[in-house]
C-alpha cells in the first residue's frame, strides 16, 4: 500500500439495503461490514476516503439524493472533510470531477468497493483504469444482485459477481479480498 492510495466507495446507498430487505438474491451478505472496516482503516491510516453516490435523473428512481433511499448506508456515511460526488450515470468519473479531485490530491491508486458490482462499480473501475489509475477492487465488499438473463430466467448473484470480477481482473486491475487490503494498510509506513 502506498500513500497515493484512496478508498473509493461507490453507491452504498439505502436503496441497496431496501432491495436486500425485499428478499432479492444477493452475493456478499457481509459487504456492509467489510465496507465499514475498510473505511475505518483508511481513515486511521490517514488515507483519503472518497464517496460517489447515484442521483438518477429519472423521477421514478429510488437512487436520488432528495429521497431517504438515496442517502448513504450506515456503513458508508461520509465523515467531515471527505469528498462526496454525485453522479447521474453509471461511471463515477463521468461529469463528476472525480478524476480531477483525485489527481489534485495526489491519488494514483484506488481501492474500490460498493454497489452494484455489475453496474456502477464495474463502470467506475473500468473508467479509472482507462484514465490511468491503478485499480484494486475489493471482491467481498461489493453488493451484487441476481440479474435477468437476456434470453430469459435469472442469473444467480454469485455468478453475476464472478463474471464481473473475472472481467475486471482480466483487463482492468487487481481483485482482492478485504483482508488483504487491511494487511497492506497495516504494513503502511507512518506519514
Amino acid at each position: 500500500m502506498h500513500r497515493n492510495t484512496a478508498l473509493l466507495i461507490v453507491d452504498m446507498q439505502m436503496e441497496m439495503a431496501n432491495v436486500t430487505a425485499s428478499g432479492r438474491q444477493r452475493a456478499n451478505p457481509e459487504a456492509e461490514d467489510k465496507t465499514a472496516a475498510l473505511a475505518a482503516a483508511f481513515r486511521a491510516a490517514g488515507l483519503p476516503v472518497v464517496h460517489v453516490l447515484h442521483d438518477d435523473p429519472r423521477p421514478a428512481s429510488k437512487f436520488r439524493r432528495d429521497l431517504p433511499s438515496g442517502r448513504p448506508m450506515p456503513c458508508a456515511i461520509p465523515q467531515e472533510g471527505e469528498a462526496v460526488l454525485w453522479k447521474t450515470g453509471s461511471s463515477g468519473f463521468v461529469d463528476t470531477g472525480l478524476a480531477e479531485h483525485l489527481r489534485e490530491a495526489g491519488v494514483s491508486r484506488l481501492v474500490i468497493l460498493g454497489g452494484v458490482a455489475a453496474f456502477c462499480v464495474n463502470s467506475t473501475a473500468r473508467s479509472a483504469a482507462n484514465l490511468g489509475f491503478e485499480v484494486n477492487v475489493v471482491e467481498d465488499a461489493l453488493i451484487a444482485f441476481d440479474l435477468p438473463a437476456r434470453k430469459g430466467g435469472m442469473l444467480d448473484a454469485e455468478v453475476v459477481l464472478e463474471v464481473t470480477l473475472s472481467a475486471l481482473h482480466a483487463g482492468f486491475g487487481r481483485v482482492l479480498p478485504a483482508a488483504e487490503v487491511l494487511e497492506e494498510l497495516a504494513d503502511l509506513p507512518p506519514a
